[in-house]
């Protein structure tokens, strides 16, 4: 069993997604050196390398449900205009329209997500914990798991990808990166539904 401070460890080293630091540390049975060199080997580490190149061009991809009822336009950036004119990349863009319809998530990252919310957020947490007699210490540790949840639930990049739940939005968007060679992000979506 890998443990998530070991996943947390070599997410931390590697900059690589939770999904795929999990899947690298259970091929390297648990050894953190051998899951770098897995990952290497994937290029998912690379993307890692990339995440501070300005990305300045892309597209704006769209997904409008069968039905016509549901509408979403995600901002895809990339650093080249070459880049977002490729087929992969639009792909990419249309696939990421697809889970924000599907799972309706409300931020792009945990960073986005204002203070005001996770404070609430605490707030509720803490208020439904007061009686439970456990202690203080536990009390934070349950906070935090559950406000883990909420950016799992809430964050897209955090998102498990709605039509392959091995791995996560961000892992998805990382394989990318290091398969395309330049950096790549979701800058910002919004989701439109009838009557709402």
């Amino acid at each position: 069993m890998i443990s998530a401070k070991l996943v947390k460890e070599l997410r931390d080293r590697t900059g690589a997604g939770m999904m795929e630091c999990k899947k690298a540390l259970e091929e390297a049975n648990g050894d953190i050196e051998k899951a770098i060199e897995v990952l290497r080997k994937r290029g998912i580490a690379k993307a890692a390398k990339k995440a501070s190149r300005e990305t300045g061009e892309g597209i704006i991809a769209s997904y409008v449900h069968f039905n016509k009822k549901i509408g979403v336009l995600v901002e895809l950036n990339c650093e080249t205009d070459f880049v977002a004119r490729t087929e992969e990349f639009q792909e990419l863009g249309n696939k990421i329209a697809m889970h924000v319809a599907a799972m309706s998530p409300r931020w792009v990252k945990r960073e986005d997500v204002p203070q005001e919310v996770i404070e609430k957020e605490k707030e509720i947490y803490r208020e439904q914990l007061k009686d439970s007699g456990k202690p203080e210490h536990v009390i934070e540790k349950i906070i935090e798991g559950k406000l883990n949840k909420f950016f799992e639930e809430n964050c897209l990049y955090e998102q498990k990808f709605a039509f392959d739940e091995e791995k996560m939005v961000e892992d998805m968007i990382k394989e990318a990166i290091a398969k395309i060679g330049e950096n790549i992000k979701v800058s910002r979506f919004v989701k439109f539904t009838v009557g709402e």
